[in-house]
């Protein structure tokens, strides 16, 4: 289905458009996204009868996960659509607060030959790296000097990052069909600002080319801020995961997916393990007390001791950690795949030949760092480790299966082959009826090789051979 449709930039080969779309984000779904760019043709009445310039496809989580992508728009052939490409910038609306502002203007500079001017205001925030940033795009008033423009309602957010006190730019501009919109001239200001009268505010929009050239010049006219109300956004919400319907919920008589997950799988595996001791990470959510979120996390909350005591341990400390932190998201796999792999590499450099580490990664979301996280296993093919990967819930787990190297050779987005299939991914809804043992079994069934075919690899023998 169509989200919307941006408005047209008129004779442009760089337009920055000041539509905005708002999307639900749900990171345990695949939410796939196209974005095609058509040249409009005005006789046109259909989509399709507009000249196609290209599209970029992904998912919603991609964008998420890196807020700003640029990308080579991409023709019905798969080819390249020549130097065309786009920028997609995303921000999170965590902040429900609203902000409704009613403009007005008076006595702007005439640029019209045959007429008065046709005003538009542009509205910018200061972005991390000190540029500007488009926020929005008002309606053309036409023919005129004295332009009256509609209210319009943006996420605060959106328009200063929820900070009243951040510069807000604003700039005007004289329309023109043919897309040489002449500049009028602009202010800067805060939400701060513009709140602080009851009935109106007002600026003077300042050229400032005309403002150095000419020595008796005062401005190119006034803008007033009629009305400026700040609220609440009570449409927004944010559902509770700790509700029964929730992967995570702790049954009070029973279990759930992760849970069942990691003993079925632990209590087999940590007799491999001399101290019994394991790192239980977490990945996706907000902790306390900044709710910044975090892709390797202790569940302990110790992050110089993530260890715990045996697959018991790990449940427990999966239980406690539940009540304290905010499910969130994307679903990123690569720093906690790097996280072991640092501890393999740390192994192999200091030569003992006897070690070799197992990831076990629970999961109820697709991957957004894909390209991140293909280049993960392949860097960590060439060290001893393995990873179990279980897809817990209903998602689309394509991906993952993706990533389990029994159809074909893993390669990185750089095309890097890995050295050998490390990866075993077993959807958990399969065996939700079966014993924990058949689990278990599947899920196990590659690992005894792929050890082996590490240590054959390297020509490493084992430490204790058997006696002949």
């Amino acid at each position: 289905c169509a989200l919307g449709r941006t408005e047209t930039a008129v004779n442009n080969l760089n337009p920055v458009f000041g539509v905005k779309f708002q999307v639900d984000y749900h990171f345990e779904e695949i939410q796939k996204l196209r974005f095609a760019m058509f040249d409009e043709d005005k006789c046109a009445t259909q989509l399709y009868e507009h000249d196609f310039l290209g599209e970029f496809i992904c998912t919603l989580g991609v964008i998420v996960s890196n807020k700003k992508l640029h990308r080579p728009l991409i023709l019905a052939n798969g080819k390249p659509a020549g130097k065309g490409s786009i920028t997609i910038t995303a921000q999170e609306l965590s902040d429900n607060r609203i902000i409704t502002l009613t403009f007005s203007g008076r006595k702007l500079d005439k640029k019209d030959f045959f007429g008065k001017s046709d005003p538009y205001l542009e509205f910018h925030k200061q972005g991390e790296d000190s540029k500007w940033m488009l926020v929005h795009r008002t309606e053309v008033i036409k023919n005129t000097l004295d332009p009256a423009w509609k209210p319009f309602t943006v996420p605060l957010i959106s328009l200063c990052n929820g900070d009243v006190d951040r510069n807000i730019k604003v700039l005007c501009y004289d329309y023109d069909n043919d897309g040489g919109h002449d500049f009028i001239g602009e202010f800067q200001t805060t939400v701060a600002k513009m709140s602080e009268a009851q009935n109106s505010v007002e600026f003077e929009c300042i050229n400032p080319k005309k403002q150095k050239k000419k020595k008796n010049y005062k401005n190119s006219g006034i803008i007033i801020v009629k009305s400026c109300k700040v609220g609440i956004d009570f449409t927004a919400s944010n559902g509770n995961p700790r509700e029964p319907s929730s992967l995570h919920y702790i049954n009070p008589l029973g279990s759930n997916e992760y849970l069942a997950a990691i003993l079925a799988v632990g209590q087999i595996i940590q007799d491999y393990d001399t101290d019994k001791m394991f790192p239980a990470l977490g990945f996706g959510a907000q902790l306390p007390p900044d709710w910044k979120v975090s892709h390797e996390f202790a569940i302990n909350f110790n992050p110089t001791n993530p260890f715990c005591s045996g697959v018991e341990g790990i449940a427990q400390a999966y239980s406690a950690c539940l009540p304290h932190i905010r499910f969130y998201g994307p679903t990123n796999f690569a720093p906690i795949i790097n996280h072991v792999a640092r501890f393999a590499a740390q192994a192999l450099q200091q030569e003992k030949a006897a070690q070799y580490f197992t990831l076990l990664i629970i999961t109820d979301g697709v991957i957004s760092d894909m390209d991140e996280t293909r280049h993960a296993i392949v860097q960590a093919s060439k060290l001893p480790m393995s990873i179990i990967i279980i897809g817990v819930g209903n998602a689309d787990f394509a991906a993952m299966e993706f990533l389990d190297g029994d159809a074909s050779v893993l390669r990185s987005n750089t095309g890097e082959e890995a050295v050998r299939d490390i990866v075993q991914f077993v959807p958990f809804r399969d065996f939700r009826n079966a014993p924990k043992e058949t689990l278990a079994k599947s899920v196990l069934a590659e690992l005894p090789q792929q050890v082996t075919q590490y240590f054959k690899q390297r020509n490493l023998p084992p430490t204790n051979p058997a006696p002949e």
